[in-house]
């Protein structure tokens, strides 16, 4: 992966421009770390290997490399304990175990767990198109398809509810109406940056979502100067979007990037960067800014393909839907174990700003907002598991928002509590796991982590964190967090320190 870096929790820290650099932004992945140099690659595969280190030395190890003078603007907040249950976990280090930090995307690690315990590994979302039977199927006054925020819907499902529709003979249609009533309170986030919310990554969340409510492309490098091709995720998107193609394609010793902007409010994605003669594909993808009416608009093209006439169509976001309907179509997504994977592992934004409202929705009927009412819901359920409600307060679901607080405590307390359940396995194999996939596949490759480490990454402007669950080859398991905020510090350099403390973990032995 070649890009202007943007990581794991989805917020743009610089556009530079780095040969090793990272980053696939597609509606479907949305968070990879970078591929580590040879040299740093080296300098962790010998802190890996450099002798046991007894629980009576693990503080003064840790304290070492987060004591350096290259790290003295860094804020700490660290906490490793054994992984067992509350009365036979002990706490081998704490450093500032309680302070809240900003998390980025380690906020996932309570949105996810809260609706895993909420909701069920069998939990689906629906979406339905529903219709009056006292009038003939052939010709209907009113189809609404109905959302309920599944944040998996693409075009193509979109073309299974028009076929079950033209199985049961309907043909003509009145007026089709687009039910965006499920979620209420505000699409976008208000804490999220205004730059953040033109990415894929920082799409609003509604009850009718498509596509994951972002416009990608696939970006092709081609002959030394010419543009990078591009080739639309979903091609029907090219009838409507237009690109400003500002980019090129570089020789094999040239710099990687790609970036993508949307001119606002308005169909037209602005692409710049260049990749390498022969490099691989690359794909990025910008927020649609009308997302109830880009679906009911796909749908109607959709329904016509079909056969199915539609005269007028409509999206009502105020208006829940009328007694009297029925069930005439309908699609599910995945189970919630399958959407656990996707959020933890790629660190999606939109999959986990949707099972907050989800669990605001499903815990407290009547809200007003379906964002405040998940978070009320996430307190509620993870109180009761022994995880400190005032450790932490949070703004989003997803950790995007910088004004989200943690403490490294309440973030272990949350991975202990999980690996109690009967689903924890379910829990524990949403996370990355190190050197293998997910936001860890190009970290801790070639050391003593690797395939032992399966976490939650978060990086923002500012803030690198990584939290979950470590088998080190001759310690019990490990349940930790590590949180920094680092301002004037540069993230690589922090990152890097990360590491060795997790490699420092792996050379525990009971002594």
């Amino acid at each position: 992966m070649k890009f202007a870096y943007f990581v794991s929790s989805m917020k743009p820290l610089l556009a530079v421009v780095l040969a090793t650099s990272v980053l696939s932004l597609s509606s479907r992945s949305f968070a990879q770390s970078p591929p580590m140099s040879l040299q740093r690659s080296t300098v962790l595969a010998q802190a890996s290997t450099s002798g046991a280190v007894c629980s009576a030395q693990l503080g003064g190890a840790i304290d070492r490399i987060a004591n350096r003078p290259a790290l003295a603007n860094v804020r700490w907040g660290i906490l490793v304990q054994t992984l067992d249950n509350p009365t036979r976990r002990q706490t081998l280090f704490a450093r500032n175990a309680a302070t809240l930090l900003i998390p980025a995307s380690n906020v996932k690690i309570l949105t996810t767990a809260a609706a895993l315990t909420a909701l069920g590994a069998n939990y689906r979302f629906r979406t339905a198109v529903l219709g009056d039977r006292t009038q003939p199927n052939l010709s209907q006054s009113t189809l609404r398809i109905v959302g309920h925020g599944d944040p998996t819907l693409t075009t193509p499902q979109l073309k299974t509810l028009a076929q079950q529709l033209s199985q049961q003979g309907v043909q003509q249609v009145e007026q089709l109406i687009g039910d965006d009533t499920y979620f209420r309170g505000a699409a976008t986030n208000p804490y999220w940056d205004a730059d953040d919310t033109t990415q894929g990554y920082g799409a609003p969340v509604n009850s009718l979502m498509l596509n994951q409510n972002a416009i990608g492309v696939t970006l092709f490098p081609q002959r030394v100067g010419q543009p990078l091709r591009v080739q639309w995720d979903d091609p029907t998107d090219a009838r409507t979007w237009r690109t400003s193609n500002q980019t090129v394609t570089v020789s094999a010793n040239g710099s990687e990037f790609v970036d993508a902007a949307r001119a606002s409010n308005q169909a037209l994605m602005r692409l710049t960067g260049q990749l390498r003669v022969g490099s691989e594909a690359e794909t990025i993808a910008v927020s649609v800014p009308n997302p109830g009416n880009y679906l009911i608009d796909k749908f109607r093209t959709v329904l016509a393909a079909a056969n199915i006439v539609v005269q007028r169509s409509t999206v009502v976001k105020m208006t829940p839907a009328p007694p009297g309907l029925v069930e005439l179509a309908a699609v599910e997504s995945p189970p919630l174990a399958q959407l656990l994977v996707e959020t933890n592992r790629e660190s999606n934004n939109i999959y986990a700003e949707t099972l907050l409202k989800t669990l605001g929705v499903t815990q407290t009927a009547n809200n007003q907002d379906a964002t405040t009412s998940g978070i009320a819901a996430i307190k509620a359920t993870l109180t009761p598991l022994g995880v400190n409600a005032a450790g932490y307060s949070m703004v989003d679901g997803s950790g995007l928002a910088s004004r989200n607080r943690a403490s490294s405590e309440a973030l272990v307390q949350t991975l202990q509590a999980m690996a109690q359940r009967p689903d924890a396995a379910v829990y524990r194999n949403s996370l990355a796991i190190a050197g293998v996939n997910g936001t860890l596949k190009n970290r801790f490759r070639n050391t003593a982590a690797q395939g032992k480490l399966q976490g939650k990454t978060g990086t923002i402007g500012g803030v690198v964190a990584l939290s979950g669950y470590l088998t080190p080859p001759n310690h019990p398991d490990l349940a930790f967090s590590v949180l920094t905020n680092h301002a004037g510090t540069s993230t690589a350099t922090v990152r890097g320190a990360v590491d060795e403390i997790v490699l420092v973990l792996t050379r525990l032995r009971s002594c």
